[in-house]
């Protein structure tokens, strides 16, 4: 069987030959070669390629799982070393398990000093902070917000703005000597960035699995969480109307380029160059990236030029210290599936400098463990998880703008 890496080196290698094919048939020599036929030939082995390597990274993942469980799933460790669990996550797991009664007074005592002294007497703590960053960072595989914009954190939730100032139409002046320059003063605004309270919803877990060592528990509670406060945060920060969450950077932006009547549903070469030609010259540059919806993908992936070149550049690796993303008229892609579809009105592409939309958690997560009577009458015991954050378009000048079907 061919290994992983074998995979991913003759991907490299369709990939390289795809961009060289590019590269070395511009300027009209794309169809005198006859390259339509080759593109398509190495276009097809590329997702072959990629669907083998998905396949056998699931196999890859699953077998480690298993070999982890079978280790009683770092249970007993001394963690901290590389591939191990540190000390606070093994009491993590503990407290997950069996609840406070798991952990020994010292433990609580270390608990307490990394903590909030305000913990319930139902049974919620802070989460720890390597426990938390792992939660965090999961939250970036939802949708691709968090990979584009600025994240901060805050310790507290006041309220906070950012001063904005738009000075583009501002221009200096020649003044005649001995002339008294005139005067000219700058406009500022605010734009205002409020944290919302966030909940995972309840997950309830079967007391079985609880009992069962074999079960990697600490992870299933974790991913879960991730998972449902991950899916809820990137949809508002990317499709949000304002309305008691925050406002979404879709909403937020300017519609750079419009399509003509009949383009309802699709995109063009034409529209997506004047897309990216509507942000001023001074926003460009490698920060500026595309979004849209991975439906939106599949029918720019089938562009072409006014050369019959395809204008999507696929990825390969480059070696450990970079590589080479997939690219859209020289510019990085991140999908988001929360990004609006292609359709009447809509406005399913944005490009330019997303850092301009500004991320706020405020302090870490906060986890609850329930194991009261309305749990343990049917055998579960219940965990909840809150975040504190919120989201906002901070920019007046342009630094990035969406594209808009026609209504019909």
């Amino acid at each position: 069987m061919i290994s992983i890496q074998a995979l991913r080196e003759q991907r490299n290698e369709i990939a390289k030959e795809m961009r060289n094919l590019l590269d070395n048939n511009a300027d009209g020599k794309w169809k005198e070669n006859g390259c339509d036929a080759k593109w398509t030939e190495l276009d097809n082995k590329l997702r072959d390629v990629d669907a083998q390597i998905e396949r056998e990274q699931r196999l890859l993942d699953a077998n480690a799982e298993q070999r982890f469980n079978a280790l009683g799933g770092g249970a007993g460790r001394e963690g901290g070393g590389e591939g191990q669990p540190s000390a606070a996550q093994q009491q993590y797991a503990r407290w997950l398990r069996g609840g406070q009664d798991a952990l020994t007074a010292a433990e609580w005592t270390a608990i307490r000093n990394t903590m909030s002294t305000d913990t319930p007497a139902q049974g919620g703590y802070t989460v720890q902070t390597d426990v938390a960053k792992a939660i965090i960072d999961a939250l970036k595989s939802f949708g691709g917000m968090r990979q584009v914009a600025e994240v901060f954190t805050t310790a507290q939730g006041n309220p906070m703005s950012f001063p904005t100032s738009d000075g583009t139409a501002e221009l200096g002046e020649i003044i005649g000597q001995n002339a008294t320059a005139t005067g000219q003063d700058p406009t500022f605004g605010q734009v205002g960035l409020s944290p919302f309270k966030y909940s995972s919803k309840i997950v309830a877990v079967p007391l079985e699995l609880l009992q069962d060592s074999e079960v990697d528990i600490e992870a299933f509670v974790r991913s879960r969480l991730a998972t449902r406060l991950g899916r809820i945060t990137n949809n508002h920060f990317t499709a949000g109307d304002g309305t008691n969450k925050p406002k979404g950077l879709f909403p937020s932006l300017g519609v750079g380029v419009a399509a003509a009547v009949g383009g309802a549903t699709t995109v063009t070469y034409d529209n997506l160059v004047d897309l990216q030609e509507s942000i001023d010259d001074a926003y460009s540059g490698p920060s500026c990236k595309w979004m849209f919806h991975q439906s939106t993908r599949k029918v720019i992936r089938k562009l072409k030029d006014a050369n019959g070149r395809p204008i999507w550049t696929p990825s390969y690796d480059a070696g450990i210290a970079r590589s080479s993303p997939d690219q859209l008229l020289g510019a990085d892609i991140q999908i988001n599936n929360d990004a609006p579809v292609l359709g009447a009105n809509n406005t399913p592409i944005a490009y330019g400098d997303f850092s301009y939309y500004k991320i706020r958690d405020v302090m870490g997560l906060t986890l609850f463990r329930f194991a009261d009577s309305a749990y343990a009458s049917k055998g579960q015991v219940g965990f909840l998880a809150w975040l504190r954050s919120g989201g906002a378009w901070t920019d007046v000048g342009g630094a990035a703008k969406t594209f808009q079907n026609s209504a019909t």
